[in-house]
């Protein structure tokens, strides 16, 4: 992976004018700058932001989602290389600058990495991309023949002239076709020709990844770098009061002592030696009015808002209450979630360099650009932060450790250009594992409670559900946008929070009388997008409470679902996936059960068979099978790996994880009491994709939804105990 050394400064570049000879089209992008005019004869061949063909016929695709592991660094690529007939082995991909080019228009017009959207993102434009530089060179090479374009066809990076036996690469073409005007209207590949979506492509990264040559933030090194590590209160909304220096400036190798706005920042030569002087440093904090804050008081809080009458209502069809009062069975169960932390491998971290009126910062970041009003990304961040104009800000994306929504925060962006502002020089700060755990954006707790009506025949005919938690969008847009904005771009619906109700308020199951609501909680607690957001906790419940139902009706679960979505059949499609290759029916080994979950998510459906035994209360999870319907396929690989990613993230947590308050303090700080699944612990985990032709739906969240309640549904199947609170304990 090719990270730019820096950006130039105006407003706009013509996407061409990157150095090096080259094809160049006209198309600019906001925050580089050169002035519009013709494309230099010297430029590469840049029909796009997204790409450049150079006369040696190297291709650089500019990756415009951060690769955090989950392969967007070779899809994306392999999108654009499919409609421009590429040779594989040229390609090559750099990551793209902060820059509103890129905007993601599923995630309201952000540049950013989040809700699975990177492949959904790109199927349209990337693959234009690649369709119109391919028209240009097969006109260019027409045009050196004299022939028609349609004589014309292209192949592994060269446009051949069958009739004459000619034929030319495309860099022997990019600086004729650079010159040619970019055509709108493009054909695009029927699928039934694809030669490189669909296939297991190597990875572009691959090679860099096993040698550990790709570069991490905490990998940054910059002549007179200095390290950071920040001491903030300990309780959420505390503010600091006062501070003595004196010990923490003793310690060999400090540097400096600075105040900013997250707390206290030590800085020194090495994170060692400014650990030490945080340690050493006497902090005096107004811990404030979450001082007394614990997670029993959380519950009560949740427990009230969830009975209370302050619900917004997120959907009604038909008569739920009413149809309540005539069920014949009935079944009523309450469910709760906890906080979650995100637990990133690669600990939050951050380098910036502010000096001369300019700050550039190296970010493992989820957001490089949004719009002001929407607070700018990492660089609007930068900007606000080191003083400057945003168009001074250069963003250079280095690989994920881990994202989960976690990078898609600021603070840690902040933090570092605040610590270089203040000693005028380039400053890494570093999260420790505890900074990291105690100081998160946490996946929402709530507390949930739902009720259901069978019939005589055992027909479902009434489903209540509702849900009291934190709302993240709500965190957000006070600080952005106003609320009539917010309801105008689908931040919110119906006055909710739309991700505390997904998965909750479209259930796919055929019921006549469904009301789903939601009452805002508002705890003081920071919450924050975790992989899946609500479906990971809504997906549980529903899931776990459809199984309920099918024990209420005496039917088995599968049959049970499959009765309730003869209009859903992509749901249809992988529940009876999952259950044939999991061996539904069939006994499965001595001692162990089977449970099945089936949830919509991001696009993509997925449902999950896990086999669990039981001993001594303690759970095992040997057998997980897998199908997923995500539409188009572009790389097999990266479905399969991001289903089995999922899959162990959301095991973990449902074993696991559990964020707790004592105090107004988050009591877990590491491994050993935040602990994650290990090796030893993995179930063989068999993934099965359905083939399709519909657009493509995300990959990197839907797995995580349906483990938990397959899970607990086995449990159920296997000792007759109901888990309806997580993390599991039997």
């Amino acid at each position: 992976m090719s990270i730019p050394a820096a950006f130039s400064r105006r407003d706009f570049l013509k996407a061409g004018a990157v150095a090096g000879a080259g094809l160049t089209l006209a198309i600019y992008l906001e925050g580089c700058g050169r002035e519009p005019g013709p494309p230099p004869t010297d430029a590469p061949f840049a029909p796009s932001a997204w790409l450049r063909i150079r006369p040696d016929g190297s291709i650089t695709v500019m990756v415009d989602r951060s690769e955090m592991g989950q392969g967007v660094s070779t899809a994306l690529p392999m999108l654009v290389a499919e409609e421009l007939d590429a040779d594989w082995n040229l390609v090559r991909f750099e990551a793209a600058p902060a820059n509103k080019a890129y905007a993601n228009p599923f995630m309201n017009g952000m540049q950013g990495t989040g809700g699975s959207s990177a492949v959904r993102a790109a199927w349209q434009p990337l693959r234009l991309t690649g369709a119109r530089a391919r028209a240009m060179l097969v006109s260019a090479a027409a045009t050196a023949w004299d022939v028609a374009p349609a004589a014309c066809r292209t192949e592994q990076g060269r446009v051949y002239h069958d009739a004459s036996g000619r034929s030319l690469g495309y860099g022997e073409l990019a600086t004729a076709a650079g010159k040619l005007p970019v055509p709108e209207e493009v054909p695009l590949k029927d699928p039934k020709n694809f030669r490189i979506i669909g296939r297991a492509m190597p990875r572009l990264d691959l090679l860099d990844v096993v040698r550990g040559a790709d570069l991490y933030s905490l990998d940054v090194r910059l002549p007179g770098m200095l390290t950071a590590v920040v001491a903030r209160c300990p309780v959420f909304g505390g503010k600091l009061q006062g501070f003595d220096a004196s010990r923490a400036r003793a310690i060999p190798g400090v540097r400096a002592v600075e105040q900013i706005d997250s707390g206290v920042a030590v800085i020194a030569d090495s994170y060692y030696q400014a650990k030490l002087g945080r340690d050493a440093l006497k902090v005096t904090w107004d811990e404030g009015p979450l001082a007394g804050l614990d997670s029993a008081g959380v519950t009560a809080r949740l427990k009230a808002l969830a009975e209370g009458p302050d619900q917004k209502t997120v959907r009604d069809d038909g008569d739920a209450e009413a149809a309540l009062g005539r069920a014949v069975r009935k079944a009523e169960a309450v469910y709760e979630v906890p906080f979650l932390a995100h637990a990133t491998m690669e600990p939050m971290n951050c380098v910036a360099d502010v000096r001369e009126g300019r700050c550039t910062v190296w970010a493992p970041t989820q957001i490089q650009w949004a719009p002001r009003t929407m607070g700018g990304g990492t660089q609007g961040a930068a900007a606000k932060a080191a003083g400057v104009p945003m168009d001074k800000v250069t963003v250079l994306t280095t690989r994920l450790g881990g994202g989960f929504g976690r990078r898609s925060e600021m603070d840690f962006v902040i933090d570092a250009v605040q610590a270089s502002k203040a000693v005028g020089k380039p400053v890494k700060v570093v999260w420790s594992r505890e900074d990291d755990i105690q100081h998160d954006f946490y996946r929402p707790a709530t507390y949930n409670i739902l009720r259901g009506g069978l019939d005589e025949s055992g027909r479902l005919v009434a489903w209540t559900h509702r849900i009291a938690g934190p709302s993240i969008m709500q965190r957000l847009i006070p600080g952005f946008l106003p609320e009539f904005v917010a309801n105008r771009l689908g931040l919110l619906k119906h006055g909710a929070d739309p991700t505390s109700v997904e998965s909750a308020d479209n259930i796919p199951y055929a019921v006549p009388n469904v009301r789903v609501q939601y009452a805002r909680a508002e705890l003081g607690v920071p919450v924050g997008f975790w992989r899946s957001v609500g479906s990971s906790q809504n997906g549980f419940i529903a899931e776990s409470f459809v199984d309920e139902l099918a024990h209420l009706a005496e039917k088995d679960p599968v049959e049970f679902r499959r009765s309730l979505l003869s209009k859903y059949p992509r749901h249809l499609g992988v529940l009876d996936l999952v259950a044939e290759r999991a061996g539904w029916g069939t006994p499965p080994a001595e001692g162990r059960a089977r449970g099945i979950a089936v949830v919509e998510s991001f696009g993509s459906y997925v449902a999950e068979v896990a086999e669990v035994s039981v001993t001594n209360g303690k759970v095992r999870v040997h057998r997980v099978v897998c199908a997923v319907d995500c539409g188009t396929v572009v790389n097999p690989d990266t479905v399969e790996a991001q289903m089995q990613s999922g899959i162990v993230f959301g095991l973990t947590a449902a074993l696991y994880g559990a964020v707790t308050l004592k105090k107004g303090r988050v009591e877990q700080s590491n491994f050993h009491d935040y602990p994650m699944l290990r090796m030893n612990e993995m179930p063989v985990v068999e993934v099965h994709i359905v083939p399709s032709a519909e657009p493509p739906g995300g990959v990197g969240e839907p797995a995580t939804p349906p483990i938990a309640p397959a899970v607990t549904n086995a449990i159920f199947a296997l000792t007759g105990t109901r888990v309806r609170k997580l993390p599991i304990a039997l």
